[in-house]
């Protein structure tokens, strides 16, 4: 299995829905969080998937978007999306009523099974969402904090955090308020020189976390990620580093989404022999210790 966990196979689970759009907030940056009425996907996804959408009748090619939250009770499923293209420029514009095809939960999770351990979630951008619902689904469970970059204004309400963290000062002040109402320690950062955030790259920050905690503390984290290529790398030099494992929820573009064009490859070794991994079904989530590219 790819990420070397126990995890049910997803690919058995999933739902074509018409989503009804409930609600659209813009952000700063391009950035939009929308809320769908989708039962069957809000009642069975799990951290680390996400959803293939249909942006509107007119392309009928879906994009791949991560599931920030879901609430299995009210039916609904939040999604942070970055308008970078015509597909989600087109997006960005649905409103509350209208409806999209969506399919979805899909992929491989990550595995959050071991509550033993402190989940360390590093989130970049449109990576941030994985770890945010990583995060909700530890609440209470297990350790777990929540280190967020981005570069431009983050989409989401701030406050000064009441958590102290290890090797976390100066001007990293401020939490994700979802999360420290949860009792969710986090912290941001930033290079675009955006106030309380930490001045430079997310996994420097969380280096300077984990450098600060004793060897039995730093024993116990395992590091979970999302974001952009550089980061991941980042992420993965900083697992080997310090010893702790990573699991990395891969970026790609996709076609079907649904494995069957293979044009999400990813080359891992797994037991000294080489496979190629389909990232939409095999992944998102791989172990950093099996994926050679970031070695």
């Amino acid at each position: 299995m790819p990420t070397g966990t126990s995890l049910p196979d997803p690919r058995n689970t999933l739902y074509v829905e018409d989503a009804g759009v409930i609600a659209n907030v813009q952000h700063a940056g391009d950035q939009f969080i929308l809320r769908l009425k989708a039962p069957k996907t809000a009642a069975h996804a799990m951290p680390g998937q996400f959803m293939h959408v249909q942006v509107s009748a007119d392309r009928p090619m879906r994009r791949p978007i991560s599931i920030m939250l879901t609430d299995a009770d009210k039916g609904t499923v939040d999604m942070l999306v970055k308008a970078v293209g015509e597909g989600t420029r087109e997006l960005r514009e649905r409103k509350a009523g209208e409806s999209l095809s969506i399919i979805g939960p899909i992929g491989r999770p990550f595995d959050l099974s071991d509550t033993s351990r402190r989940y360390v979630c590093i989130g970049g951008g449109v990576g941030i969402p994985p770890m945010i619902f990583a995060a909700d689904r530890l609440a209470g469970q297990a350790d777990v904090i929540v280190f967020a970059g981005s570069e431009v204004e983050f989409p989401f309400a701030l406050r000064p955090s009441r958590f102290l963290l290890p090797g976390v000062g100066g001007n990293a002040i401020l939490g994700i308020t979802s999360l420290e109402e949860r009792g969710i320690p986090s912290r941001l950062a930033s290079n675009a020189g955006l106030y309380g955030c930490y001045e430079g790259h997310v996994p420097d920050l969380a280096r300077d976390y984990l450098l600060a905690l004793n060897e039995k503390e730093r024993q116990r984290c395992i590091l979970l990620s999302c974001g952009p290529h550089p980061m991941l790398h980042a992420v993965a030099r900083l697992s080997r580093e310090l010893g702790i494992p990573a699991q990395l929820s891969l970026e790609e573009y996709m076609a079907c989404g649904l494995g069957g064009c293979a044009g999400c490859v990813v080359k891992t070794i797994e037991d000294g022999k080489e496979y190629h991994r389909r990232v939409c079904v095999d992944g998102p989530v791989f172990s950093a210790g099996i994926l050679p590219e970031f070695a």
